[in-house]
């Protein structure tokens, strides 16, 4: 019987590993044998993944919950592809339009974790879709090692585009009011970043440790910003002080928060890079901001 690992005690060179794994840059087999090392006092290599892989069973809505509609909804992608797919969240019996709120998903399609989180968004009061870039793929598949290699086939610059269909579609639903936000994680909050330099209408953007914009791009942000990063996220905040001076220098509207001492991907709670007093204050933080500037 293999002892499973309390999270507390996984060493951080390990979640560095799996950082590096779940961007591409460690393959499959280089992650299971960078985990050898760390394999000791009766742990096993796949004690060791087990542990830091996605658990869906912790996310804090589940589907069906109390006060909210949702629906799948299909809307044009720009792209050739013909169409796109996303989760459609909003309260239900709301009499009134809403602002709307676009959850863009990680780089491993449309996974339970960003499904609550769009249900989270939904139960502060906003209309939330959180479109699904593999859709022209057939969609998530049912695990993210699956999906990531997926995300990994199609062209950058048309999924971004696609997510910005989305802001788009959702911005002339009948259930809203015609203001939208974005928020995204990774992945996500790199098309975040670009939404707000792309659409200049959107009412706000909160990316969460995604990559950045070009300095030459920072002069078209119009969009208020809030920025939250992992204080150990070496690889996302390199770029955040060049981008940082960028937006000083043009005057952007935009807040920054960098939690010490957490991972990236600590906002996600179904994995144990998750630091519930970071994501919950990150999260209170995002709600307000909406609040401000939405309405």
């Amino acid at each position: 019987m293999t002892q499973k690992p309390d999270p507390a005690d996984i060493p951080q060179e390990v979640f560095e590993l799996y950082d590096a794994y779940c961007h591409g840059d460690l393959s499959r087999r280089a992650f299971f044998s960078g985990l050898s090392k760390y394999a000791v006092g009766g742990l096993t290599v796949t004690s060791l993944a087990a542990c830091v892989m996605p658990d869906y069973g912790k996310q804090q809505t589940q589907p069906g919950a109390d006060g909210l509609y949702e629906e799948t909804l299909v809307y044009s992608s720009p792209n050739g592809a013909g169409e796109m797919e996303g989760y459609f969240v909003r309260p239900a019996g709301a009499e009134q339009t809403l602002p709307g709120i676009v959850v863009i998903h990680e780089n491993r399609g449309l996974n339970p974790h960003i499904r609550d989180v769009t249900r989270r968004a939904a139960q502060a009061g906003y209309v939330a879709f959180a479109p699904d870039a593999l859709y022209p793929l057939g969609g998530y598949p049912g695990t993210d090692d699956e999906g990531r290699a997926m995300q990994a086939t199609r062209d950058r610059e048309s999924m971004v585009q696609d997510f910005m269909a989305a802001a788009d579609f959702l911005r002339g639903h009948a259930a809203v009011n015609g203001k939208v936000g974005c928020v995204g994680f990774c992945f996500g909050g790199a098309v975040a970043n670009l939404m707000a330099v792309r659409q200049p209408w959107l009412s706000a953007a909160v990316p969460y440790y995604g990559g950045w914009p070009t300095a030459e791009e920072a002069a078209d942000v119009k969009v208020p910003l809030q920025i939250h990063l992992a204080g150990l996220d070496d690889r996302v905040n390199g770029g955040w002080p060049a981008y940082k001076a960028a937006l000083d220098e043009n005057r952007a509207e935009y807040e920054a928060y960098i939690y010490p001492g957490v991972n990236h991907g600590f906002h996600n709670d179904t994995t144990p890079r998750y630091d519930a007093e970071a994501a919950e204050l990150a999260w209170a933080r995002t709600v307000e901001f909406f609040s401000l500037h939405l309405g």
